[in-house]
């Protein structure tokens, strides 16, 4: 089942999937139901109640967010456990992309974009080859729980994927437009950031238990104090908060180098104040080739975490997990290795 937003990105994404990806699935006898999403939730809607069996694979051609409706319908489901077995495909046809070009980048392809990173998600689609993903549980102050495939963000991040939503029709460059807008006007946020160091995490329990939803194990409750095994973080004055478990945050953000689909590790960057508008631009520049670690800012802190929290002390902000704004107050996550499945190269 290909599941298409004809909104998503410049609003293109249809003709871009009758344009490329059509005539490839039909040379290669790749068999497809298209449904086109009428509404936010539509997707979400469908997997939920999908009789599973009938599928080999759910595709994705749109921007990440249609993904994220697609996870946290499987997750919802009765049979979770079997239904996240399901192979998730990804087509890019929205304005960030940044699992598509994960995904490429994981096939040890040369960097791609727009139609030639199009074109390579089909060909890794009619191949068929299926790997493991982790996914990412997150708590909400309301005691809502999500699942995310991507990022977690606060601060910069989250302010330029949302700020530059009216950007939309421009496509990809939208988020560079935002960028420029909000370094006009740099904000520092307050508040607090712990979490769990990949070399002090427990090994979790051998054997499946059947459960509701996957147990969060190294999670305390959002009222209780971290555990003494985390790490806090001792600034409370952020530009940036970012977790982000793919190797791309968009196209030509290349953002975790060292990171792959199923490395059961969340990549945490933050970014402290005194950091100057000429020096955050510098290292979203150097993002681009995945060269911003090597940039020696005193203010870009990086670690490999498998749980963390966030309380934002700002009484304005916005959070969002994939890019989509989510309720803004404290948050925690934990990743659970492999517990997805990714069509891949």
């Amino acid at each position: 089942m290909i599941l298409v937003n004809p909104h998503s990105g410049r609003g293109q994404a249809l003709q871009l999937f009758t344009g490329h990806v059509q005539g490839m699935l039909t040379e290669a006898s790749v068999p497809y139901t298209l449904v086109i999403t009428e509404h936010q939730n539509h997707a979400r809607e469908v997997v939920k109640k999908l009789d599973l069996s009938q599928w080999d694979a759910l595709v994705i051609m749109s921007g990440d967010g249609l993904l994220f409706e697609v996870i946290n319908g499987l997750m919802e489901r009765e049979d979770w456990q079997e239904a996240i077995q399901t192979p998730l495909g990804i087509l890019p046809g929205g304005s960030g992309n940044a699992l598509a070009a994960s995904v490429h980048h994981y096939s040890q392809s040369s960097p791609a974009w727009n139609e030639e990173l199009l074109l390579s998600c089909g060909f890794m689609l009619c191949k068929g080859l299926v790997g493991t993903m982790d996914l990412v549980s997150i708590h909400l102050a309301s005691r809502q729980r999500l699942f995310s495939f991507l990022s977690l963000a606060w601060g910069f991040v989250a302010d330029v994927d949302i700020e530059s939503e009216k950007y939309r029709h421009v496509g990809a460059i939208r988020f560079l437009m935002g960028t420029l807008v909000r370094l006009a006007t740099l904000r520092v946020y307050q508040g607090r950031l712990a979490y769990l160091p990949v070399r002090e995490a427990p090994k979790p329990p051998k054997g499946s238990i059947k459960t509701r939803e996957p147990v969060d194990s190294l999670l305390p409750g959002l009222d209780q104090p971290v555990p003494e095994s985390w790490t806090v973080v001792k600034e409370e004055d952020f530009v940036l908060v970012l977790a982000i478990y793919q190797s791309h945050l968009a196209e030509d953000l290349w953002t975790a180098p060292g990171a792959m689909a199923d490395d059961g590790v969340i990549h945490l960057y933050y970014v402290t104040a005194g950091i100057s508008r000429p020096a955050l631009l510098r290292l979203f520049l150097a993002m681009e080739k995945g060269a911003h670690l090597a940039c020696g800012c005193p203010h870009l802190v990086y670690e490999r975490v498998k749980a963390l929290r966030l309380e934002p002390i700002s009484p304005q902000g916005m959070i969002t997990v994939d890019g989509e704004m989510v309720e803004y107050g404290p948050v925690q996550a934990q990743i659970h290795p492999g517990l997805a499945r990714l069509i891949c190269g």
